[in-house]
């Protein structure tokens, strides 16, 4: 769906609301004065409202609904709305990370009155952006488990409840024979959790690869790095990383791989390993060559299978 518009110069308030309103119903910019939305009714009726707004305001628009043939395709339309919508969830992190760290420090009870008002607005902020991520951007995950630790932190009863065990751990054996469901699109967390599945976990596991939104998993299924997944971000760790705690796996080798994966995946620089930066860049060249998922995996294992045989023979 896309609306073409003409605002008129002045006033240039006028064109700032035009651009909010826009920004608020999760269009992006196609051409300076076209933008885009996925074409359903509901988007329909959003760039209507606004046409009607224009209009009023002395501008020209038309809506048209829009089969891309060349020049952009389809997916590259979706990568500009995830990255629209990554950077709003990113905002988010850098948010709730700061407050988590002065949490950490004992903050004074004022401070612990502030932080539960920036955790509402926090978590409101980030419904109003879920409702317009609509191909499920991968910061979202990152963004809602942060949030979930801050209000997890202010609701600690005298601080009783601050080392709150995981969900309830599996072993490598209890994963074994399951059917693992992940985001189409799969990137490092994703790329490197399949590693770890078919390595050292379940060799024949079926992994599938589906839509991030409005999947309802069947009897069976594990899903991973997705929202509401079984197994996916938990506080500031990577799904890499909470895998790793389920199965029960403690080798250095992993937990250096770990590592790795956190600061590409979260941008954070947690860890700050020399080896991130070159493994960043395998993985988008991955990425970029691949389109396909299975071929993603495939060709991200001997990544890791290297990586892994590194580590060991360095720490021994």
């Amino acid at each position: 769906m896309l609306l073409v518009h003409q605002l008129p110069s002045k006033p240039a308030y006028f064109r700032v609301k035009i651009w909010r309103r826009l920004q608020g119903i999760g269009a992006v910019a196609v051409k300076s004065t076209v933008y885009a939305l996925p074409s359903n009714a509901e988007t329909q009726e959003d760039f209507e409202w606004l046409l009607k707004e224009i209009v009023e305001g002395g501008g020209e628009a038309f809506v048209c609904e829009a089969r891309l043939i060349d020049g952009l395709s389809d997916d590259q339309a979706r990568v500009l709305f995830d990255a629209a919508r990554d950077e709003d969830f990113e905002e988010i992190a850098k948010e709730a990370r700061k407050q988590l760290a002065r949490l950490a420090d004992s903050a004074p009870l004022a401070e612990r009155a502030d932080a539960r008002a920036l955790a509402s607005r926090l978590r409101k902020r980030l419904t109003d952006i879920a409702a317009i991520d609509f191909f499920g951007a991968t910061g979202r995950l990152s963004a809602e488990s942060l949030v979930a630790e801050l209000e997890r932190r202010l609701t600690e009863d005298n601080d009783m409840t601050k080392d709150l065990p995981d969900a309830p751990l599996q072993t490598a054996a209890d994963l074994k024979g399951r059917t693992w469901v992940t985001r189409k699109g799969v990137h490092v967390d994703r790329i490197a959790c399949s590693w770890l599945v078919r390595r050292f976990i379940d060799p024949d596991a079926v992994i599938r690869f589906v839509p991030g939104r409005g999947y309802a998993p069947n009897a069976g299924e594990l899903r991973f790095d997705m929202f509401e997944g079984e197994i996916t971000h938990e506080g500031d760790r990577c799904s890499f990383e909470v895998l790793l705690n389920r199965a029960h796996i403690d080798d250095p080798a992993l937990q250096a791989i770990a590592e790795i994966v956190h600061d590409i995946d979260l941008k954070d620089a947690k860890f700050g390993r020399e080896e991130t930066c070159g493994i960043a860049s395998l993985i988008a060249g991955i990425c970029v060559a691949n389109p396909e998922d299975e071929k993603r995996i495939a060709q991200g294992a001997p990544v890791f299978d290297n990586l892994y045989q590194y580590f060991r023979a360095k720490s021994g």
